[in-house]
């Protein structure tokens, strides 16, 4: 075939051009990211169940749409939390190969098989299911930097004008908003009800009654007779808009005339459906959200989009209304690719020097390093093929590659050369020569090549993806490589190679060169007669290579190992949680205190706060730093950043746990770093025990040296009030028990009645009691029931009341209550280290019957334990077979595979050395 190319040059040259051509068309059409697409389809059910506790919540929903989702086909695991705020929120993460389309079907289709079992409160609301990952990778906040809007103003500006354009967005699969719709909030006066008579239920009927959709039909509509010239449609005042028009609805009416309308007994206005959460930015008031992507969608593209859309809006923004992007996750994406790129120009270049260095001369120089672009811009047009990304694998992959490709060229010109000066062949019959002598090499040693890193590619999982575009774009190189060394570096050396060329004669390269050859010799020679001396000396190499094993295992033993390294993103959270039973406003006053301390720690852009939510005891910071190059001293990277925030938040606010942790590496696999572990209680272990347990395991992992900032969110120790009803007191008097609870349930929680219309948008009616009438338990006294004579009963008679305490929020992993667990590992430990002694601590403490899970990117470094192992066989396995075809030998391959643990000590001791100077760990996958 290399005949053909010689004598063709021009022939082999198009080819090698037409290779370029489509690596530069696809190059321009490749999708850019991070990793390869290795999020796994998440769907996120969520429900509400207003004034439900967590423990209500548990029982009637998470229970029930748990028990029909379990095993749900393609399921990879399943975790969820019921909060006391009423909201139920499910995530199902599916394995990697499944489609996410299907898998969102399959959990609507499994979740309407349990509606019907729901509270009918619950199945009022709905269920939501909507295909999104775990984690976010845009977080804006919009603000009024003056203070001219409050949140119910921002909440509702950014539903009509930026949540919908967001959503809509391909690629998007669900933009978390940290704030409450808006809605008509109407509070009662319960003194004023049963001055009147009246119940909450007489309220809801009547709000449901007369704030209704009512159809009016068409005046002159077919049939008419024939002298019917018009026809009109027909409308009716029913679904109400306003304030006033809400007061104006007829509770009771008298038989003299009278009427009880709802503004006698009710105050009525514009809100937002609950007050639970406190967002701000920067200390000003604004409301945050964060934008959650599909497992499928290109990120860099999908952000790109949405920032768009916000850039355009602000044109239209009323004046003092500005939005700040806290968190750019594609600002790290695009760092880590220029990264990679100048790694990339830097390897090529060196490469260059050395191949220079070596040949000494421009002409055979220029060769070899045509050779480069060949091979690695070819190997994008395989991309397109492959569903392949340009990512920061796929690139270190050619960075690698580099080095590798030179290396067929450079063993065909040294040959041609060798020709030309030793039968003094003209180039075109030296290359030819050459040619027949090294062609099958070059084909046997891509073969051996690729039959080390093809396997690699059929690993599966999220460790498998990984591997696979980094193994197949080197395997695409080197026989690109491979096909340019038999076509177009033979062509090319029997066009620019010239007989009787001998280099640099004169001058300081000259000088250098005779230099650098003489040491090169002087060195050659030395390990010459080394490998002589040891070739008559084998048990010498023997022990030598025992040394070597030894060494390479216990090195293997003696570095931490990791899944993914933790990286400076350039952005931190920080959760932050306050005695159980804090109301939300002494909680925000401890976020704000702790939000204006860390504004003063160097390196700090931006702080956005979020206080309340599921809870009003808990708090969130999310924290953007300066770019890269502003942040060069030591003490401004992430990790000495949030160090400087635990020791300050340990040193100012001792009444409050607050741990800041980085964010996870890996897209998809939840916004935290560290390691996240769920104990599940199989053996039905009551509230105080489960938080007794919880304390235990965390005391236990926090006395472990390799963990740092455990923590658990679960306690039962949040106060609580307990009802007992008199029922046969409820029965004697002739009151109905569903009253009793409706009662409770409306003026303490509230409830949403129906809905009404404003902007073009459907909003919720809800009905509660007013703030003085819910903020003591003993506001029992203020409502009343109705007896079935029609007399009205305070609660508190037929009701008593006890403290208690209960969880504020239960999580469920796998259908099965958990204790969800998270930490860090310390300093100088790795991931897999923390994550072994976690375990060893947890089980130490747990009942016997009581198991752990997982979850996470935990779950994935566990589930790819043992990857590297089993990869490292099958490369040695298959470079064997392919070697013992090449020579034909069962025993010839051993002395090359002999080279392999050099190599690998070589690896691990490098890293073991940069460990001890810094912070590098085995990518144990």
């Amino acid at each position: 075939m290399s005949k053909f190319f010689i004598r063709r040059p021009i022939f082999a040259i198009v080819i090698s051009l037409i290779i370029v051509l489509l690596g530069l068309i696809s190059l321009s059409t490749l999708p850019i990211a991070q990793y390869p697409q290795i999020s796994p389809p998440t769907i996120r059910l969520s429900a509400n169940y207003t004034g439900a506790n967590a423990s209500i919540v548990n029982q009637t929903v998470a229970q029930v749409i748990e028990d029909q989702l379990n095993g749900v086909e393609n399921m990879d695991y399943m975790s969820s939390t019921s909060s006391n705020s009423g909201s139920y929120s499910l995530s199902i993460v599916f394995d990697l190969d499944s489609d996410g389309d299907t898998d969102s079907v399959n959990v609507q289709n499994s979740a309407n098989l349990a509606k019907n079992s729901l509270p009918s409160e619950v199945q009022q609301t709905g269920l939501t299911v909507r295909k999104a990952s775990g984690d976010m990778v845009l977080m804006v906040n919009l603000y009024s930097p003056k203070g001219t809007y409050d949140q119910a103003f921002l909440k509702n500006y950014a539903d009509i004008y930026l949540l919908d354009k967001l959503q809509r967005v391909n690629g998007v699969g669900n933009v978390n908003t940290f704030g409450s719709s808006y809605a008509m909030r109407i509070w009662l006066n319960p003194d004023k009800l049963a001055e009147r008579g009246l119940t909450v239920a007489d309220v809801t009927s009547a709000i449901k009654e007369q704030n209704v959709s009512a159809p009016a039909g068409t005046i002159g509509a077919q049939p008419a007779p024939a002298t019917q010239e018009k026809q009109y449609s027909a409308k009716v005042e029913g679904r109400l808009t306003t304030p006033e028009q809400f007061g104006n609805i007829i509770l009771k009416s008298a038989s003299n005339g009278q009427f009880v309308h709802l503004q006698d007994v009710a105050t009525i206005e514009r809100g937002t459906q609950n007050e639970s959460n406190n967002s701000k930015i920067n200390g000003k008031s604004g409301i945050g959200f964060g934008v959650q992507l599909t497992n499928d969608a290109n990120t860099l593209d999908t952000v790109t989009q949405v920032k768009q859309i916000l850039s355009e809006a602000k044109d239209s923004f009323p004046p003092d209304l500005d939005y700040i992007i806290v968190m750019d996750n594609t600002s790290f994406i695009n760092a880590s690719i220029d990264e990679v790129k100048a790694t990339f120009i830097e390897s090529l270049i060196l490469v260059v020097l050395v191949v220079f260095l070596f040949l000494q001369k421009w002409r055979t120089t220029l060769i070899p390093v045509l050779a480069v672009p060949v091979s690695i811009i070819g190997t994008f047009a395989s991309f397109v093929l492959l569903d392949f990304s340009i990512n920061t694998l796929t690139l270190f992959a050619m960075v690698l590659a580099i080095g590798m490709v030179v290396d067929d060229a450079i063993v065909v010109i040294e040959n041609v050369e060798e020709h030309m000066e030793r039968e003094e062949l003209d180039p075109k019959a030296a290359t030819e020569a050459a040619m027949d002598e090294v062609q099958g090499p070059i084909v046997a040693t891509t073969a051996v090549l690729a039959s080390i890193f093809i396997p690699v590619a059929f690993l599966g999982g999220i460790t498998g993806v990984l591997y696979k575009q980094f193994a197949v774009t080197i395997t695409i190189s080197i026989a690109i490589s491979a096909f340019v060394a038999l076509t177009l570096t033979p062509a090319l050396c029997g066009l620019l190679l010239k007989p009787g060329n001998t280099g640099f004669r004169h001058g300081p390269l000259a000088a250098f060169f005779h230099k650098f050859n003489s040491s090169f010799d002087h060195i050659r020679e030395g390990y010459t007669k080394k490998v002589d001396w040891m070739i008559h000396h084998l048990k010498f190499a023997g022990i030598f290579l025992v040394v070597i094993c030894v060494l390479m295992g216990a090195f293997y033993k003696i570095l931490p190992s990791t899944f993914v390294p933790s990286e400076d993103q350039g952005f931190f959270m920080a959760s932050i949680k306050m005695p159980e039973g804090t109301s939300l406003n002494q909680t925000i006053k401890t976020v704000d205190a702790m939000a204006a301390e860390t504004k003063t720690i160097p390196g700090v852009k931006d702080v956005m706060t979020n206080a309340g939510g599921s809870s009003s005891n808990t708090g969130n910071l999310y924290v953007s730093l300066d770019n890269w190059d502003q942040r060069t001293a030591s003490a401004e990277s992430v990790t000495s950043i949030i160090t400087q925030f635990n020791m300050m938040a340990a040193k100012d606010h001792p009444e409050a746990s607050i741990y800041a942790f980085n964010v996870s590496s890996l897209p998809g696999l939840g916004m935290e770093g560290g390691w996240s572990m769920q104990l599940q209680d199989n053996l039905g272990l009551s509230d105080t025990e489960l938080s007794d347990l919880a304390a235990k395991a965390v005391a236990a992992c926090n006395a472990r040296p390799e963990l740092m900032s455990t923590r658990s969110d679960y306690s039962a120790d949040k106060p609580s009030y307990e009802f007992s009803v008199d029922r046969e007191k409820v029965k004697s008097l002739g009151i109905n028990l569903s009253d009793v609870f409706t009662a409770l349930q409306v003026n303490f929680g509230g409830t949403q009645v129906n809905d009404f219309n404003q902007f073009g948008r459907t909003y919720k009616v809800i009905v509660q009691a007013g703030t003085q009438y819910r903020s003591q338990a003993d506001s029992l006294k203020f409502i009343s029931v109705k007896t079935s004579s029609g007399d009205m009963v305070p609660l508190d008679t037929i009701l008593t009341k006890s403290i208690t305490t209960a969880p504020s929020s239960i999580t469920r992993f796998n259908g099965v209550r958990s204790i969800a667990i998270q930490g860090s590992a310390a300093s100088g430990y790795s991931s897999g280290e923390a994550m072994e002694a976690a375990k060893e601590a947890v089980l130490s403490v747990a009942p016997a019957g009581e198991t752990i899970e997982w979850s996470g990117q935990s779950r994935e470094e566990n589930n790819s334990s043992s990857s590297t192992m089993k990869t490292l066989a099958m490369a040695l396995v298959f470079a064997f077979l392919c070697l013992a075809a090449l020579y034909e030998s069962w025993s010839v391959p051993f002395a090359v595979l002999f080279t392999v643990p050099t190599g690998i000590f070589g690896a691990l001791f490098s890293e073991y050395a940069i460990n001890k100077n810094g912070s590098a760990s085995r990518i144990d996958q």
